[in-house]
């Protein structure tokens, strides 16, 4: 078959370990053999951060605004241990956290729902859609080792040099301190972004934070939910007969795991990071979930929601085999591929992203899984493939379908 033509370029961030390894699989066996693929192409992987000060990401941050659509491959985000490892000059931020602060926006999450993976939660009928912000918090925190007696304080200094104090601490002994800070504009994105997709999908609209211990924090979070709400999308809600309802995060934990899904549940980012995680776990795998950046400027950077698949990667490297669960960072390809066709007006771009979509999922239907899926399928005598295999059976799947 002639190749499917694009005529404007994704934006390729390449990443990390194991998934890394899936990248190249995935393009070898699924794309390069249908598209006339065209990336613009960025290494994200640690040694290029390290060796470019963390430069390429931001120019891949960059070329997603110019380009309008990215795919990107799971990343580290350094500790300790990676600073020995890749003998790093620094501990370089989380790269997630530099674009997403960069292009603003909210990330949603979704897991990929098929049959002979039942829900760890039974009563899970629908899908949890997670709509988590996308800047700010513990991932553009600043920190701070006290070593030992002495006064921590917020210092705020106006522009006309005045100043408002506000006490963290009067510590007696060695400790830590983090501070944390947001911007009223990206929240005010994300309270329109997490409105906007709910009546897109037709779906009630959750938010939840922990107002009653942060009363100004959390709470400003709050409030500029509920006034967006109230001015701009209240009688919109109606009319498509959805709800929007806020409660605490505690309380909205013990609800969500008591319903059948079916809606959208905004967070902000550190919760939003972990109950994604959550979710994708419960539904049957973390690599069994959609993740998509979207930006109110109309930038779009799709993901895998999970790591680099550390421990997979290192047996790789010994030459033991793996099976490695590639859905996602399919996925994350197949949603960037779409709303290029989208944007480009190239249906054929489109409908070859819906057969891929549609292989991955038949192809586990039909029994062919990794092992993290073949642990917990309903489905009589799966036969466990390993990461190679895998792929190359979806793309069997995928050709007879083309």
């Amino acid at each position: 078959m002639e190749k499917i033509k694009m005529t404007t370029p994704l934006v390729e961030m390449d990443g990390d370990e194991m998934t890394r390894i899936l990248w190249g699989m995935i393009k070898e066996e699924l794309l390069l053999p249908f598209l006339d693929l065209k990336t613009e192409y960025y290494d994200l992987g640690l040694g290029c951060r390290n060796d470019t000060n963390d430069q390429v990401t931001v120019d891949s941050a960059n070329a997603t605004k110019k380009y309008g659509v990215a795919v990107k491959c799971a990343t580290i985000t350094p500790n300790a241990a990676r600073m020995d490892e890749y003998k790093l000059k620094e501990m370089w931020k989380s790269p997630n956290g530099t674009i997403r602060a960069m292009l603003d926006g909210t990330v949603f999450r979704a897991p990929i729902v098929v049959k002979g993976i039942e829900p760890c939660v039974k009563n899970w009928k629908k899908t949890i859609t997670i709509a988590r912000h996308a800047y700010g918090d513990v991932y553009k925190a600043s920190e701070m080792k006290i070593p030992g007696p002495g006064k921590v304080e917020l210092v705020y200094t106006a522009e006309d040099g005045t100043q408002e104090r506000e006490l963290i601490h009067n510590f007696t002994g060695a400790g830590v301190v983090q501070g944390q800070h947001n911007l009223k504009d990206s929240i005010e994105s994300f309270a329109r972004s997490c409105f906007t997709y709910a009546l897109d999908v037709k779906q009630d609209l959750w938010f939840a934070t922990k107002d009653t211990i942060s009363k100004k924090y959390d709470h400003s979070f709050k409030d500029i939910f509920q006034e967006i709400f109230d001015a701009e999308y209240k009688d919109a809600f109606e009319n498509a007969g959805i709800t929007y309802f806020y409660t605490l995060i505690d309380d909205a934990v013990a609800r969500v795991m008591k319903s059948e899904g079916g809606y959208i549940w905004a967070c902000k980012n550190y919760d939003g990071d972990v109950m994604s995680d959550m979710v994708s776990s419960a539904f049957g795998s973390l690599a069994m979930m959609t993740s998509v950046l979207v930006s109110p400027q109309g930038y779009y950077e799709y993901e895998a929601a999970h790591g680099t698949v550390q421990r997979h990667y290192y047996k790789h490297l010994k030459g033991e085999e793996t099976s490695t669960n590639s859905v996602a960072t399919i996925f994350a390809w197949s949603g960037a591929l779409r709303k290029r066709g989208e944007l480009d007006n190239l249906q054929e771009l489109v409908d070859f992203a819906d057969k891929l979509e549609h292989a991955c999922i038949k192809t586990i239907e039909d029994g062919k899984m990794t092992k993290d899926l073949a642990l917990i399928t309903s489905l009589k005598n799966p036969v466990v493939l390993n990461s190679q295999e895998f792929i190359q059976a979806i793309r069997k799947t995928l050709e007879e379908s083309l």
